[in-house]
């Protein structure tokens, strides 16, 4: 009994302390209490809930979830902090089964509910959630609960749903008004997105002006979700400058929040598109880390993957392009996106017969739901290759597309007049203009059709048809003078007396020229040719057939105007007196004077042997030299007679010889 009353009065004073530690949210000392109280009595529901709560105050979930899958009797209540742990390890498919088993969940179980709903981006259920919660609870969490509400219209919004125009939001504080500008995103109204911004900002700028101990980077910090948001609607705008501007500041402070990281990175990459490929590759290095798929939504998720593969394209990396452009449309079945990439890389290639057969095989799959992007990416390849007539065929597969004018109409009428086929050309004409009639008669399409096949066919002859389209179409609007103007030229080729009846009703020169003021249409100072010249020149004229004899203002303003000749320049030793040389054009070598360049001496110095004479005599001294025949005594000893050949050794002066300084240095 003793031991018992002990035991009670050990658990009493540890449940105070407990409480104490809880109030204190000191949750360490806490959860060594509750560890305390469940070694005495392991049984203890109350304590085995407070150590599941301190190991989610503490950020320790994995630990919190297993011990209440341990423990099913104890936890069978604790549904919310299921939930709640699954939710923050990322099981949210997981979270959101426990939750729905509640049978009747309360405010807290709804408020994760809709934060579960959210993270599946299922925002049409996760409005309804919130829009019950804002109707019946009433709390401290109120503006909490509005802001989420504003992000699911925001998210609403870009997807048009109409459920976001039902409900206005309050612009009480900055989280509110931020949300207020995605909504205006979502909506396509960038200019109104971008005051909300900017209002935002300033609202949270004055947040923090009264808190002194707010440092600058901690409001930077603050206002990072802004500036991003902020860059992207300028970077919609085309203020493209101003947008790189807002993201490098903020990626310059390297932000805590990695998935905000990895948007402004993400749309720095789409800034640099080609250029600056070494900067791109370190942003979408940041935009790709791990641990980022929980944060960001599937869209930014597939932006991000597709930027990556565009950017493997444009710095010649196939295989990694490939791969990307593989997963990317596993994940995105739908978008012909995917297959435009790898069409564009095998091209980049030069494998543009592989690129043509990989889009036909896309096609024959395809079916009735082949894409027109990806048809005129066939037909764009077709053309590049020559294949004009198969680039036809695939353009007159369009459907509805194929009639249209300026798209596809012009190209059709061109190839088939190049290949030499007008009733094709016309036939496709043709076609377009009962398409629009049938479908689409009010549009301003079909008058400009049938203008172009009516031309057509009066080029190809057959004036009777173009009557017949032109009349037709005088008949819906008989005011149009431009249908009357081309149905008088196609009556002259068939019936031009029906021609001339019809042109009784063009309106007068008179009429069309009543407003036209000719003086003034002469005297204007045209730029087009030698107008004005033609006018100062005719003015002149007619100034000189009045008044003969007698200079005008006209002909003064020629004679000012026109260029004075120039003497030429003479030499500068000119004499009148004497004639100029008649060779004085002719290049000096073909003058009679030209002597010719002097040789060079020097060249003929110093060749053959040492000791050898110049001018390669004969040097046989048994031999007379012919300049020595005539005189049969030989010169005085030591006296060099002047007719013999001086050695090149005598003829040049002999340099002085340099001593050679003894080296310094140890004797040997």
């Amino acid at each position: 009994m003793a031991a018992q009353n002990k035991q009670h009065l050990n658990l009493s004073s540890l449940f105070t302390e407990l409480n104490r530690f809880g109030k204190a949210q000191d949750y360490e000392k806490a959860l060594r209490t509750a560890n305390k109280i469940l070694k005495e009595n392991p049984e203890e529901e109350k304590a085995f809930h407070y150590k599941v709560v301190c190991l989610i105050q503490l950020g320790r979930f994995d630990e919190a979830l297993k011990l209440i899958n341990r423990n099913p009797a104890l936890s069978s209540n604790f549904t919310f902090e299921r939930a709640y742990c699954q939710y923050r390890l990322n099981q949210v498919q997981e979270a959101l089964s426990t939750l729905r088993n509640v049978t009747n969940p309360s405010n807290k179980v709804r408020e994760l509910l809709g934060q579960v709903l959210y993270r599946l981006e299922r925002y049409s259920e996760c409005f309804d959630v919130y829009r019950d919660l804002m109707k019946n609870s009433t709390d401290d969490y109120e503006e909490e609960r509005e802001t989420n509400f504003g992000a699911v219209l925001a998210a609403l919004s870009a997807e048009n749903d109409p459920k976001a125009d039902q409900y206005g939001l309050r612009e009480e504080s900055y989280e509110l008004v931020y949300n207020s500008a995605c909504y205006l995103l979502g909506k396509g109204d960038f200019t109104g997105a971008e005051e909300k911004l900017m209002k935002a900002e300033d609202i949270c700028r004055k947040n923090f002006d009264h808190d002194e101990d707010t440092t600058e980077d901690e409001i930077d910090a603050e206002l990072e979700i802004i500036r991003v948001q902020l860059g992207y609607v300028l970077q919609m705008q085309g203020k493209l400058d101003k947008a790189a501007k807002l993201y490098n500041q903020v990626l310059k402070q390297k932000p805590a929040d990695a998935g905000m990281a990895a948007v402004a990175s993400n749309n720095v990459v789409c800034l640099n598109k080609d250029q600056n490929l070494f900067d791109s590759k370190k942003k979408i290095r940041l935009a790709t880390a791990d641990g980022l798929q929980h944060k960001l939504t599937s869209a930014q998720q597939s932006a991000i993957l597709l930027n990556q593969c565009l950017l493997h394209l444009h710095s010649n990396q196939s295989e990694q392009c490939r791969k990307l452009a593989n997963r990317l449309q596993a994940e995105r079945p739908a978008s012909d996106v995917p297959q435009l990439i790898l069409v564009a890389q095998l091209c980049k290639d030069k494998q543009m017969h592989k690129a043509e057969q990989y889009l036909q095989n896309h096609i024959a799959k395809k079916g009735d739901e082949r894409s027109a992007n990806i048809l005129l990416t066939l037909a764009q390849i077709q053309l590049q290759q020559g294949n004009q007539a198969d680039a036809a065929e695939t353009l007159s597969s369009l459907g509805a597309l194929s009639h249209k004018p300026g798209i596809v109409v012009s190209a059709l009428v061109a190839l088939y007049a190049s290949l030499g086929k007008p009733d094709a050309a016309s036939d496709v004409l043709n076609k377009a203009v009962k398409w629009y009639k049938k479908h689409d008669p009010t549009s301003q399409d079909l008058s400009v059709l049938i203008r172009e096949s009516s031309q057509l066919h009066l080029e190809q002859g057959k004036s009777d048809i173009a009557v017949q389209m032109l009349e037709d179409m005088r008949r819906e609007n008989p005011e149009d003078m431009k249908t009357l103007a081309q149905l008088i030229t196609a009556y002259s080729q068939v019936n031009p007396e029906k021609a001339h009846q019809l042109s009784s009703e063009l309106p007068s020169v008179s009429d069309l020229a009543g407003d036209v003021d000719v003086d003034a249409l002469e005297s204007y100072n045209m730029s087009i040719g030698g107008a004005t010249k033609y006018m100062k020149k005719l003015a002149a004229k007619q100034d000189a057939a009045a008044t003969p004899g007698t200079p005008t203002a006209g002909q003064n303003e020629l004679s000012r105007k026109r260029k004075k000749k120039k003497k030429g320049k003479l030499p500068k030793y000119y004499d009148e007196n004497v004639d100029p040389d008649p060779e004085r054009w002719l290049p000096k070598r073909e003058r009679s004077t030209f002597k010719g360049r002097k040789k060079d001496k020097r060249k003929e110095i110093g060749r053959g042997p040492q000791g050898a004479v110049g001018g390669g005599q004969d040097l046989d001294a048994s031999k007379p030299s012919p300049s020595s025949s005539a005189h049969t005594q030989s010169p005085k000893p030591g006296v060099q007679s002047s007719s013999l050949p001086v050695g090149p050794r005598q003829q040049k002066p002999q340099a002085q010889q340099v001593k050679k300084k003894k080296k310094k240095g140890v004797k040997w």
